[in-house]
């Protein structure tokens, strides 16, 4: 054996995601059903595992605002389900909170093609994942947030060290206990081994889904982007979003469907715009000029919370 190949294997073995689950040693001899509720059961503990992990997500949160706030990004990287899983993510960024396409980004390793086909390969290729980086012009403003289930993937790994490099927070997202990786943050969500041993899509995927829900809504909430519990900067893109929108314009300044969607068309199909004008009785210009000197928090521009 090779001395690249032994120190893969070596690697491998030590790693939690690797070894094989004790529970379901004979899943393959099981019933439908049965196969079933071993995995279920396999999944009972992970919002536990996430849990813990607050206190290291509440850290990327707070990058991730920060790097809002300079005019900057969140990007993900990944290979495989965890790149998928951060392409996902971005891309229910802009319907629900309004952000440009361009401030949440997925970089999988591969590129645009392996979202839809593996290419499992691809996840050894540093240069490319270098390459990849810099391509999206990272700079000290970006967030950057790894994403492996081994904490060990080149493509990953590699990435991360590139957006260092150019000054970008870095943050890693593992399902292997903590490391010594030069990184920000790092947020270790040991969930144990798979019920299929390796099978990182099951148990491991839906932890680190997890985690991504919450650094995007967090990050979403503390910018204003949310006004008590409703997406008050949805992008009204589709038939169900408009009427949602008129929803949200209804429950918050109690007028009825038909006054509400008067004032979603005034204000050009703006949910923040529409309830201020609603509440203070006043026009769009003025709204929004409220909205502006709020930083975009609803709170403030109705003059709840200073």
């Amino acid at each position: 054996m090779n001395d690249n190949r032994h120190k893969i294997f070596q690697e491998l073995e030590g790693l939690t995601t690797e070894q094989r689950n004790p529970r379901t040693r004979k899943i393959d001899l099981e019933s439908t059903e049965e196969v079933l509720r071993l995995m279920n059961a396999e999944d009972q503990g992970i919002a536990d595992v996430v849990a813990n992990a607050i206190p290291d997500i509440a850290r990327a949160v707070d990058l991730v605002v920060a790097s809002f706030r300079d005019d900057g990004r969140l990007l993900y990287i990944g290979a495989g389900t965890s790149g998928r899983l951060g392409i996902l993510d971005a891309s229910e960024c802009p319907p629900t909170f309004g952000v440009s396409p361009d401030r949440v980004v997925g970089i999988i390793a591969g590129g645009r093609d392996t979202v839809f086909l593996s290419r499992e390969g691809v996840e050894d290729d540093e240069d490319a994942a270098r390459s990849d980086v810099r391509s999206k012009t990272v700079t000290k403003n970006d967030t950057v947030v790894g994403l492996t289930a081994s904490r060990r993937t080149p493509y990953v790994m590699a990435g991360l060290g590139e957006a260092k490099r150019h000054g970008a927070s870095t943050v890693l997202v593992a399902c292997n206990p903590r490391a010594d990786v030069d990184v920000d943050v790092q947020i270790n969500l040991v969930v144990g081994p798979e019920a299929i041993a390796g099978s990182t899509r099951l148990k491991a995927g839906t932890a680190q889904k997890m985690t991504l829900n919450m650094i995007t809504t967090a990050s979403m909430v503390k910018l204003g982007k949310v006004y008590e519990n409703l997406m008050v900067d949805l992008r009204p893109a589709s038939a169900k979003l408009v009427e949602r929108s008129k929803r949200i314009i209804m429950m918050l300044s109690e007028v009825q469907y038909d006054e509400a969607e008067k004032i979603f068309e005034a204000s050009g199909r703006n949910v923040k715009v529409a309830v201020v004008m609603a509440k203070k009785n006043v026009d769009r210009e003025k709204a929004q000029n409220a909205i502006n000197a709020a930083d975009g928090f609803l709170t403030r521009a109705l003059g709840e919370r200073k």
